[in-house]
Parts: C-alpha cells; sequence; structure tokens
C-alpha cells in the first residue's frame, strides 16, 4: 500500500463524519498523533486547516435544511474566534507532554458524555 493512501483515505472518511457533525476532526487529530507520529502541536495546526474547507463544504447543506440558529450565529462564531485564539496561545505557551494530557483529559469528558446520553442532545 502507498504511503499516502491511507492518510488520505482517514481524511476522507473523517471529512465525511464532519460534515455530519460527528466531530471527524477531532478523530484526525487522534489518528495524526497516535498513529501518524505528528507531533501534537502541529496536528492542531493540521487540524485547524482541515476544518475550515470541511466546514464550508457542510454548512450550505445545514443551512439549506434549516439546521442553522441564525440567533445564535453571530454570538457563537464571536465567542468561537476569540476562544480559538486564547486556546492557540495557551496552546503554545504549554509544554507539548501537558497539552497531549489536556487534550486526553477532553477526549475522555466526551466520551463519557456521550456514554451518559450527550450533552444537550434532543430525545
Amino acid at each position: 500500500m502507498s504511503e499516502w493512501f491511507l492518510p488520505l483515505l482517514v481524511g476522507a472518511a473523517t471529512g465525511v463524519l464532519s460534515g455530519f457533525g460527528v466531530g471527524g476532526g477531532t478523530l484526525l487529530l487522534v489518528y495524526m498523533t497516535a498513529f501518524a507520529g505528528v507531533e501534537q502541536r502541529l496536528a492542531q495546526g493540521i487540524n485547524l486547516l482541515y476544518f475550515l474547507p470541511a466546514g464550508l463544504m457542510a454548512l450550505p447543506a445545514h443551512w439549506k435544511h434549516g439546521y442553522v440558529e441564525r440567533a445564535a450565529l453571530l454570538p457563537a462564531a464571536g465567542a468561537g474566534l476569540v476562544c480559538a485564539a486564547l486556546g492557540a496561545w495557551a496552546a503554545t505557551a504549554m509544554e507539548v507532554e501537558l497539552l497531549r494530557k489536556c487534550f486526553g483529559a477532553f477526549l475522555v469528558g466526551v466520551g463519557l458524555m456521550e456514554l451518559k446520553g450527550g450533552a444537550g442532545r434532543e430525545g
């Protein structure tokens, strides 16, 4: 198998999952750090670049079907931009090992929330 085929396959699969809103970017980050040997900060940067086109490709379909709450759009985008800037600053300021542990704790927390039925999930 070619050196590029598995990363292409993982990128395609996580792109589809991102379109469904599953969190494909997080799965891509786990793949890059745990299996592809990419350093945590570099993987996070790649993940951010990956998310932009993936999100932009999914947005028209979600908008068309009424899955975008327009009243929350600007406040959420503004808060997201501010928190992304703060998170990027914090990620570059801390040691890589601490960053990995924080990300691992985040994944465990999300996993536990999903096992309990998810947060804010409509029945």
